[in-house]
């Protein structure tokens, strides 16, 4: 078996010399995944809450919305939005249409989860708040939505991860993120495999650091059940 070049494979001088060139791009990267995050919850929640409701029309349309953003691809989200909505007159720049698209597709994830996590909360826990005479609201906001949380913290945490990954979608609209900067010092250099190599371990320890903030917030919420 011949021996490998791992020169030709990975140059650890490129490597080393590029990580400042690259990391200009983390705050895009976590910028628009936290943002994303932020605004794909608080729709998420809205349309969870649509879901429990007994109004069909509200019902019906978040239904809707969910089945359409879960299988419509997050890249083609970033092309309607970037190159697409120009056609009719609306032009967003390019953080912006990435934030937008990210947070109305993992909103549609972040609603079946907080869906499932209040449904997974005992009935009777309901029926003791109403007993006592409490309202939807108060019972939803004080009770039920902090025993929902805690359940809700693995899968929302798996979205997030994959929020942050996606966002190297961002680069195919010329956001300046860390993908789209490992792709030009590959261009520059003629070795995208040490640079796409790079920003894969990059990603892997950003992504191992929010997995430590996770079992953080799970070991925190369990010592309230």
């Amino acid at each position: 078996m011949a021996n490998i070049q791992w020169e030709y494979i990975f140059d650890f001088e490129l490597a080393l010399e590029s990580i400042p060139f690259i990391l200009k791009g983390l705050p895009y990267t976590m910028g628009i995944a936290l943002i994303s995050t932020f605004f794909g919850l608080v729709l998420g929640l809205i349309l969870a809450t649509m879901r429990i409701t007994n109004v069909p029309i509200l019902e019906w349309f978040a239904r809707t919305y969910i089945s359409f953003m879960r299988g419509t691809p997050t890249l083609v989200l970033l092309f309607l939005l970037y190159f697409g909505l120009p056609f009719i007159g609306i032009q967003f720049d390019a953080v912006t249409a990435a934030v937008i698209g990210f947070s109305i597709n993992s909103a549609a994830y972040i609603a079946e989860i907080i869906r499932s996590s209040i449904s997974s909360v005992a009935i009777g826990q309901w029926e003791a708040a109403y007993a006592l005479g409490l309202n939807w609201t108060f019972v939803m906001r004080k009770i039920i939505l902090p025993q929902a949380f805690r359940i809700a913290i693995p899968p929302l945490s798996n979205v997030v991860l994959d929020i942050i990954k996606g966002t190297s979608l961002t680069a195919m609209i010329t956001v300046p993120d860390m993908f789209q900067n490992a792709k030009i010092v590959g261009g520059r250099e003629f070795d995208y495999m040490t640079m796409y190599i790079l920003v894969a371990i990059i990603y892997w320890v950003v992504c191992s650091l929010f997995g430590r903030l996770q079992n953080y917030l799970e070991a925190r919420t369990s010592t309230y059940v």
